[in-house]
């Protein structure tokens, strides 16, 4: 009744309630834990950790995974998802549907509890290869390589795909602070408050180094 009510339909067979999850929580989660479902379905186990947070003030994470699972349409017992994932414009995939559960289950919680000022919202991230073309050289051809390698970046990859992957190699947290200014008509990035300051120009001429520097560190 909970997630049929939140989507106006029924969506999901047998999704678990937030109450039990949430009891879950509170008994086995410290108030500033993670929270990991490796396989989350409807999401609920992120909506019971917002949930309990409002119930005691805790500052819980949840990291949910969950796989791009194909919906069928011709399927009778998925066509419901099928159809709502159409009607959002997203791909037939259960993984939509969960972040789509999110979505709502966070705005329902600050609609419920106007006075929580807690944090409801999540980044999604999907497993891939890296954005940094792999050093395979051809010992026969060193010269072609090279020049393969000229563009050490693969195409069609953003500068916050980039970024992304150097939180990952440098173990920093990947829900932190992020900001970006413009100086000297590039783009610096600030991240988690200073930790990290990058700038992913495609060319910084020998002119814009001084200014570019000094514009980080007055920043």
């Amino acid at each position: 009744r909970e997630v049929r009510d939140m989507f106006g339909e029924k969506i999901f067979d047998f999704p678990k309630p937030v109450d039990l999850l949430r009891t879950i929580c509170e008994i086995a989660s410290e108030s500033e834990g993670i929270v990991l479902d490796f396989f989350a379905g409807s999401g609920t186990t992120g909506h019971a950790v917002m949930v309990q947070n409002v119930a005691d003030g805790g500052s819980r994470r949840h990291i949910l995974v969950q796989l791009p699972e194909p919906l069928d349409q011709d399927n009778k017992n998925q066509k419901a998802a099928a159809d709502f994932c159409d009607k959002l414009g997203k791909p037939r995939t259960i993984a939509e549907l969960t972040k789509e559960r999110l979505r709502r289950a966070g705005a329902k919680v600050k609609a419920d509890n106007p006075m929580f000022a807690g944090d409801t919202g999540f980044r999604v991230f999907k497993l891939d290869n890296s954005n940094i073309r792999a050093w395979n050289p051809d010992s026969d051809n060193l010269e072609k390589t090279l020049l393969d390698h000229e563009e050490h970046i693969l195409p069609g990859r953003t500068e916050a795909d980039i970024v992304y992957e150097l939180l990952l190699k440098l173990g920093l947290d990947l829900c932190v602070p992020m900001e970006s200014r413009s100086i000297a008509g590039k783009t610096v990035g600030s991240i988690g408050g200073g930790v990290l300051m990058t700038c992913l120009a495609d060319e910084i001429t020998h002119d814009s180094v001084e200014p570019l520097a000094q514009g980080i560190v007055a920043w």
